[in-house]
């Protein structure tokens, strides 16, 4: 937003009066789709890639040029904009972070004519910092962000990258999403100089939903299911070649990308045709070569099921194969670091030495300590893989009964959870509170006490308050394409009328979720940012005393004891002060909702008959 500051600026240089109109555009940010926008900006910088002048460097001329350069750096296309200060839980107010998040998230409820309330989680100081500063600045604009008040009102959630550091580590298997992870996309342009046989015009490729209708329709769409793409041919052959012409059927990529260049005439019709031929072939080479089927079944079975004595036999062995790169053994490695870093047993330390003996340099393998330093079980709030205590274990297992459609698409974003739990007003203040509640908006004494009663609601917020219909929300830190489709299928199930599975009341009628974050990671992003954490914060290196459960004990997770038989007695308590079953029952009730009330009473009941009656 422009400053009065500046606009006297311009005026006083302004000296022949040439200028007649200051018009001024919200657009501080990058969409991507109807539903998906980026700050556009990496939040990091590789000491070792700054571009300094060539003159004789000491360490004082080292030191005193770093953050010019720092913040002229360029990374993949996206300016490089360091987030974290003196710690990770702290903005970097030298490069100018968190005002550019600040501007960005400004220039967004403009453009939408929104006044958001801001909701963030309660234990990241970043998301809460950031929320205080566009506050400030929504209160400071007032004449800006005088917009028609709604209800229920518009709300920004925003999000800390750390708390789910498992989604960017996927190998991802829908188009964007794959092209992504694999090619990587910048600024919407796919570079594909380094492929074998690429024709020159396809060498940097363009990728908008506006301008390219298969793209737009095969966004999300399954690897597996893009056969479509000989469709799309068939299609073009059948409007633009002769029947007659065509000798043969066309049954592989390599069919489609002969027929194409054997009719040179058609080349301008069958551009976009040929694009994602050539886009989608080499997508196909690339799995193969880098053995991202198998990989990715392990990763999945890592994110999505719990099974230790089998994901350390299969990681061992995957980091052990040569025919694994040594990225794919890093990311393996990192995801069985995160599910069992408090798992009594566990060998991180084991796997860590493992990757140094079979092709990972000595400070990637140390990333493992790093990312659990940054982003371990002591740095995120919410119940990650759904094992923190007996229920929730209870109800990860529930649904692995449900089954899965594609074993390589196990794993659910965990802001998906998060959002429609938002969205049916059953997000804990207390958890997740609100920055800033307008007076219009508080409740009455007595509506506030029924909220507290009926919804557990600390704030007593009403609870058609608590449910948007416009929701945005934003990641500190960065957004994936898997996060992206996650939420685009969600407002299609919102826009057809299907509701949400699971107890208490539904989205309101036409709510719709925008998401946005810093950039959009893929796995190699994610690793260069914990490679410049190790840079910055030298300490994540090592393993310190806790950060590890007990390596090479029983199993189970740390001040966790599972029931079991002991002395013909059962030990139900969780954690060292072993907590009663009711203090377990009470947890439980409360995660798993009003139907668990239900089926627990059931059984309970079914119990006491059982008891009374002898069995």
């Amino acid at each position: 937003m422009l400053k009065k500051s500046e606009i006297e600026m311009l005026a006083e240089a302004d000296e022949r009066e040439l200028v007649r109109e200051v018009q001024e555009y919200f657009a501080d940010y990058a969409p991507i789709t109807e539903s998906h926008f980026s700050l556009n900006v990496q939040p990091y910088t590789h000491v070792q890639q700054i571009q300094l002048p060539p003159t004789t460097i000491t360490l004082s001329s080292l030191v005193n040029q770093l953050p010019a350069a720092t913040a002229a750096k360029k990374t993949g296309g996206s300016r490089a904009l360091p987030l974290y200060g003196d710690s990770t839980y702290t903005w970097n107010i030298s490069t100018g972070a968190l005002e550019r998040h600040v501007q960005c998230l400004a220039a967004l409820c403009l453009s939408l004519k929104k006044k958001p309330l801001i909701r963030f989680p309660r234990s990241s100081k970043m998301a809460k910092k950031l929320g205080q500063e566009l506050l400030y600045q929504m209160q400071s604009e007032q004449q800006l962000f005088d917009f028609r008040l709604t209800h229920p009102p518009p709300v920004l959630l925003i999000l800390d990258r750390k708390h789910d550091p498992v989604t960017p580590l996927l190998t991802q298997w829908t188009y964007q999403a794959m092209v992504h992870e694999i090619l990587g996309i910048e600024n919407g342009r796919v570079d594909l100089s380094g492929a074998p046989e690429i024709r020159p015009e396809f060498q940097e490729m363009v990728l908008s939903t506006e301008q390219d209708g298969f793209f737009a329709k095969n966004l999300y769409a399954n690897f597996g299911d893009l056969a479509s793409v000989k469709a799309y041919v068939s299609e073009f052959q059948a409007k633009t070649v002769s029947s007659k012409l065509v000798a043969g059927k066309i049954d592989t990529v390599q069919d489609m990308k002969k027929f194409l260049e054997e009719y040179p005439e058609h080349r301008k019709l069958s551009g976009n045709v040929s694009k994602h031929v050539s886009l989608v072939g080499e997508l196909s080479r690339l799995v193969a070569e880098l053995k991202l089927l198998q990989v990715s079944e392990l990763e999945q079975s890592l994110a999505a099921n719990e099974s230790h004595a089998s994901d350390l036999k299969n990681v061992r062995d995957m980091i052990g194969s040569p025919q694994i790169t040594a990225d794919a053994k890093l990311r393996l490695a990192l995801l069985y670091a995160l599910r069992y870093q408090k798992f009594n047993g566990n060998q991180v330390v084991g796997i860590v030495e493992l990757l140094k003996q079979h092709g990972v340099v000595e400070g990637d393998a140390q990333l493992v300590y790093v990312l659990l330093h940054f982003a371990g079980h002591g740095a995120r709030q919410d119940d990650l893989f759904s094992n923190a205590n007996f229920f929730s274990r209870g109800k990860s297992a529930l649904k692995g009964l449900k089954g899965v459609e594609n074993v390589y698409t196990q794993h659910t974003p965990a802001l998906v959870e998060t959002v429609e739990l938002l969205l049916k007003g059953r997000l804990k203040d207390a958890s997740y509170p609100l920055l800033d509640l307008p007076n219009d908006l508080l409740p009455s004494a007595s509506s506030a006490s029924n909220n507290n009663n009926n919804n557990n609601n600390q704030s007593g917020i009403n609870n058609a308050t608590l449910r948007p219909i416009e929701l945005i929300v934003f990641v500190v830190g960065g957004t994936t394409y898997e996060e992206a489709r996650a939420i685009a299928l969600l407002n299609d199930r919102l826009a057809s009328g299907q509701g949400f599975s699971g107890p208490g009341p539904q989205p309101q009628p036409g709510a719709k979720v925008i998401l946005g974050g810093t950039c959009v990671h893929n796995s190699k992003t994610f690793l260069d940012w914990l490679r410049d954490l190790a840079h910055k914060f030298p300490e994540y290196l090592d393993p310190k005393p806790g950060l590890l459960g007990t390596p090479g004990g029983g199993g189970g997770l740390v001040g966790d004891s599972v029931a079991r038989e002991s002395g013909g007695s059962m030990n139900l308590g969780t954690g060292s002060s072993g907590s009663n079953l009711n203090q377990q029952v009470a947890a439980g009730l409360e995660e798993f909702g009003d139907a668990a009330v239900d089926g627990v009473r059931s059984l309970l009941g079914r119990v006491r008959k059982g008891v009374a009656g002898g069995f």
